[in-house]
């Protein structure tokens, strides 16, 4: 068993920041990436930014600049964070969080696989 989960999410006025956060937890063997993606209403679902097991990050292009993703710290195995700065009502989404790399199975075997969290809503009022 392997979950991820998110939280963080809330209302918030344009201009102003949240911090999400992600765990992951279960059967882990080793993570290779955690990565946030964002679905809007009525739009699909988009990478917003993805940090690897060697810290290197990457971001969508529109995004670069307002939103940091970072890595496990003070000891939190399996965790990532996405400050969100300068929000905008069009940020207003359903942030999802992904862990893919190689989990243990009942069988004691290891696999290659990605999870998906339930996702945190996002809401930025104008």
């Amino acid at each position: 068993q392997v979950q991820v989960v998110e939280s963080g999410g809330g209302l918030v006025q344009t201009g102003g920041s949240l911090k999400l956060s992600c765990a992951a937890s279960g059967s882990i063997f080793r993570l290779s990436a955690m990565s946030w993606h964002r679905q809007a209403p009525g739009k699909q679902r988009e990478l917003v930014a993805t940090i690897t097991d060697d810290g290197t990050t990457t971001y969508s292009d529109s995004l670069r600049g307002r939103f940091t993703i970072s890595g496990p710290g003070d000891g939190a195995k399996n965790t990532v964070y996405l400050q969100m700065d300068s929000l905008r009502p069009e940020d207003t989404a359903v942030y999802y969080c992904n862990a893919e790399g190689y989990f243990i199975n009942s069988e004691e075997h290891v696999y290659e696989e990605n999870y998906w969290g339930k996702g945190t809503l996002v809401t930025v009022a104008s």
